[in-house]
């Protein structure tokens, strides 16, 4: 196999992250944000409207893989909920406000980010001779300033992010914008990710070879599903190209 490119997962494959979206402080700093813009809302009463307004989001896609998109909801309660002064706020801000709150909540929510053991590293050796993308679930308000935050903003391109297109992995479409955007055959990119199903499964789905990382994070089998190559710690991927390449 030639191997010319290799599409990544974000986390659980290159980001070791732990959030809690449902912790209550996380809808409290949200709450005393509204506050400021005129919204006076009880945290338990943001809680709810977040979590009803991204049912409502994924039952209106229609999609079999539907992916729910922050920015939205934070407008869409903005719009529900704004008051005279909220009115009143610089049309600028206005329009940041949602971006600025889907930040802030994951912010808020996030109680660990940090790279796994030898992803920086690998991923330096890789990008020297290979074409680096990314296919992950997320959402755009964080999923790029995230890859800044562990320093590996650069070496991707494209970025694909589902929140992006309203619906994930394991839907084929994903896959596929990356290949084109790398104008490249399935069967010449490794797909490189730690969830059997949405990763595994779903690259496979289009012919491209996978390397499951078997992290602390995601689906670890999947009925039917075998990836082509597993690895128990990042630089082991060094040798999971390797094998390839002799085939």
């Amino acid at each position: 196999m030639i191997v010319k490119g290799i599409v990544f997962d974000i986390n659980g494959t290159l980001s070791d992250i732990h959030t809690n979206e449902w912790h209550d402080d996380v809808y409290r700093v949200i709450g005393n944000l509204l506050s400021y813009q005129g919204i006076a809302l009880e945290p338990k009463v943001v809680k709810d409207l977040y979590f009803q307004i991204m049912k409502e989001q994924r039952a209106t896609y229609d999609e079999r893989y539907p992916e729910f998109d922050a920015i939205s909801i934070f407008r869409e309660l903005i719009t529900k909920h704004a008051t005279e002064f909220t009115h009143h706020l610089p049309t600028k801000k206005l329009e940041q406000l949602p971006r600025i709150l889907a930040e802030t909540h994951r912010a808020a929510s996030r109680f660990r980010l940090q790279l796994y053991p030898g992803v920086e590293e690998t991923i330096r050796q890789v990008h020297k001779k290979y074409h680096l993308a990314i296919v992950s679930d997320g959402q755009t308000a964080y999923a790029i300033p995230e890859l800044n935050v562990v320093g590996l903003s650069g070496y991707f391109d494209p970025v694909i992010i589902s929140g992006h297109f309203g619906y994930r992995k394991p839907d084929e479409r994903l896959f596929k914008s990356a290949l084109n955007a790398m104008k490249m055959e399935p069967s010449e990119v490794l797909f490189v990710g730690n969830d059997m199903y949405r990763d595994v499964y779903g690259a496979q789905r289009l012919g491209m070879k996978t390397v499951f990382f078997k992290s602390n994070q995601g689906a670890q089998e999947k009925e039917g599903v075998k990836p082509d190559y597993i690895i128990y710690n990042f630089p082991e991927l060094l040798n999971a190209i390797r094998f390839f390449e002799k085939q």
